[in-house]
């Protein structure tokens, strides 16, 4: 392996390492009173993760030193020189800061299903059916599961005040 691979892959390492640290440190400087439900509270995964990115940054370092290397790409179905579809780019930026946008005013679920729907809309689906359908199951799905599942406060909006 010539000197400037292994450096690059070295800078992985390094890059990996960082940001689980960052994690972990920011993990545990999370408040835990708004959302502890039993003794697994919202430390847990981002404490995994980040440690777990670390031990991974680690092996690859031990493995780099003595000798290890990626397999260079196959390469994938796509063409390097193709230009950037900016359309699609700004159209995706769109729908997500519309969903931001949104999210105070008509609550997550509606703003969720408006933006996976725009999303897939984007990218080329154009599913007049199930795209809907799957973008409501999808954002009520989500909403449940951090409101109900895990206690993280997320906003309703008009429609869950039918509930």
């Amino acid at each position: 392996m010539n000197a400037n691979a292994k450096r690059s892959e070295l800078g992985i390492c390094a890059l990996l390492l960082v940001l689980g640290v960052l994690v972990v440190t920011d993990a545990l400087r999370l408040p835990t009173d708004f959302a502890q439900r039993g003794p697994v509270g919202p430390k847990a995964v981002p404490i995994g993760v980040g440690s777990l990115l670390a031990l991974v940054a680690v092996l690859l370092a031990v493995d780099v030193l003595r000798g290890g290397r990626g397999e260079a790409a196959a390469g994938e179905d796509i063409d390097p020189d193709a230009p950037v579809d900016w359309r699609a780019v700004l159209l995706l930026s769109a729908v997500f800061l519309g969903n931001a946008a949104l999210i105070e005013t008509i609550g997550f679920p509606l703003s969720a299903a408006a933006m996976f729907w725009g999303a897939a809309s984007v990218l080329g689906s154009r599913n007049a059916v199930l795209d809907p359908l799957i973008a409501v199951v999808l954002a009520l799905t989500t909403w449940f599961v951090f409101d109900e599942l895990l206690g993280v406060p997320l906003p309703g909006g008009p429609l869950m005040e039918v509930f």
